[in-house]
């Protein structure tokens, strides 16, 4: 029994075939009715044509004549053209057009028996059809013969394709477009890229899709004499610092302002939660205790201890939770903190955060009030190195005390100070203080109005950190002293 050829594509209308078909799955074609293709053709295809026998007449073109003007000669188009094959004999008519995407062309080169090259069989060849080809139902009209040539009837092989649009339509809307979206309600958060789609609750527009700035990203409050500022960076995903500030009077009536500043330790579970949780405490303590009539320092302790038993219980998690991830740390932060009053400067810490005092008039030195808890300040008290060689190493910055359930043992740490000028204490994380490590680098960031506009001081340090490089988060607040009376505010 006689095998059928093995051909790549039909010779009908080149729909690609596969191993082992007996008819084209697209014209129907007899696959087995094409002859099996001679061993050797001379036949050289040029430019996708077979050059046409010798003696055989070619297709007759039109002449290009010139009208004896600057006008050039008319273009004949191949559609313009009554289809012929290679024996020059009209094709039949109603031969559809080729598919509107290009079929995949054959390795193989086209046969003697192919009509003009395209895969039609000539007719008279084996396996050509008896009659016209049907044409399919709803298949675009023969377009209009161009100005200056002659008309061509609707038959003979198509070369023209659809016209493509110029622009596609978005897979999603663009958000420089506002949609006709109807007006959210009052108070209802709307999308900050298009300005027009209702943000759900994970933080994405509803619109456009567009992640919006998460509320931590930048954080500022002005609190009377007090303010603070709090920025995520430039390298960092989240902001995991926190800060609380505010004003409260003593017993007898005379002010004390509090501010207090925590940074999370990124290497331990949650460091955002823990740092808002330890402000939160911290200044929730002190605003109990200083009305009472307890001591500053005191009561800077006990909002340590405080903040530090709130860390802790961020740590009551599911025993399943710890079995599935052992090696993750309890939630950790440092902390800092200021208290003012008309005589007192308070300040309490555990950590690497840090206070300074800058005295209003700058001809006076400027000073740090606090000691790191960390490996470069070890180094530096045990006389093992001085400071320049500690906080040159890799582990300067690794923290000896911490917030948190992990911590070795709580040590609070507070100091009083009772200075004989006005001034103001910046109390801030290690993401401002590493471009502004010593005392006079911190003076000298810190505009001389501070003691008159906190707010905008604040926002000058902020500034000059990630003018730095912003590696880290950056949090400060800028406390004037003396405490001004109640209701002074800020510029």
């Amino acid at each position: 029994m006689s095998q059928m050829p093995q051909l790549s594509a039909c010779p009908s209308c080149e729909w690609p075939l596969e191993s082992g078909d007996r008819f084209c799955g697209a014209c129907g074609y007899d696959l087995s009715a094409v002859p099996v293709r001679p061993d050797d053709n001379p036949t050289i295809a040029m430019n996708g044509s077979v050059s046409p026998p010798a003696g055989a007449p070619g297709p007759v073109w039109p002449a290009a004549t010139p009208d004896g003007t600057a006008t050039p000669a008319a273009t004949h188009l191949p559609a313009n053209l009554q289809g012929t094959h290679s024996g020059g004999h009209d094709l039949p008519p109603g031969t559809p057009p080729p598919p509107q995407s290009p079929p995949p062309v054959s390795p193989a080169m086209p046969g003697p028996d192919t009509a003009a090259g395209f895969g039609f069989p000539a007719p008279g060849a084996p396996g050509a059809p008896d009659g016209p080809h049907p044409q399919p139902a709803g298949s675009p009209a023969d377009p209009p013969a161009p100005t200056g040539s002659p008309a061509s009837p609707a038959s003979g092989v198509r070369f023209d394709r659809p016209a493509e649009p110029e622009e596609y339509p978005l897979q999603a809307p663009d958000p420089r477009i506002a949609p006709d979206l109807p007006t959210p309600r009052e108070g209802t958060k709307v999308c900050v890229a298009c300005r027009a789609g209702r943000v759900d609750h994970d933080g994405y527009c509803e619109n456009c899709g567009h992640a919006q700035p998460r509320e931590r990203d930048h954080m500022e409050q002005d609190v009377g004499p007090v303010a603070a500022v709090s920025d995520r960076g430039l390298r960092h995903h989240r902001n995991e610092d926190a800060f609380a500030v505010d004003c409260t009077a003593l017993p007898d009536g005379r002010p004390a302002v509090l501010a207090i500043v925590c940074d999370g330790v990124s290497s331990a579970t949650r460091p955002d939660d823990a740092s808002m949780a330890a402000s939160r405490a911290a200044s929730e303590s002190l605003l109990a205790a200083l009305p009472r009539g307890t001591h500053p320092q005191q009561a800077m302790h006990d909002a340590i201890v405080a903040a530090a038993n709130a860390v802790n219980a961020l740590a009551g998690e599911p025993a399943t939770a710890r079995e599935h991830a052992p090696h993750q740390n309890a939630p950790a932060c440092t902390i800092v903190g200021s208290v003012v009053t008309p005589e007192l400067l308070i300040v309490g810490w555990v950590g690497d955060s840090r206070a300074y005092w800058v005295p209003a008039d700058r001809s006076t030195p400027p000073a740090r009030l606090t000691e790191d808890d960390s490996w470069a300040a070890q180094m530096v008290a045990a006389g093992l190195m001085n400071e320049a060689e500690a906080y040159a190493d890799e582990r300067a910055h690794a923290i000896t005390g911490w917030l948190g359930a992990d911590a070795y043992e709580l040590e609070p740490h507070t100091a009083s100070f009772k200075p004989d000028r006005p001034g103001v204490v910046v109390v801030c994380t290690d993401g401002l203080w590493n471009y502004a490590e010593a005392a006079e680098d911190m003076a000298d960031a810190l505009p001389l109005d501070a003691i008159a506009r906190p707010l905008h001081s604040a926002r000058v340090l902020v500034g000059h950190a990630l003018d730095g490089g912003g590696h880290d988060n950056v949090t400060v607040a800028v406390v004037p002293f003396p405490a001004p009376p109640m209701g002074a505010g800020s510029a």
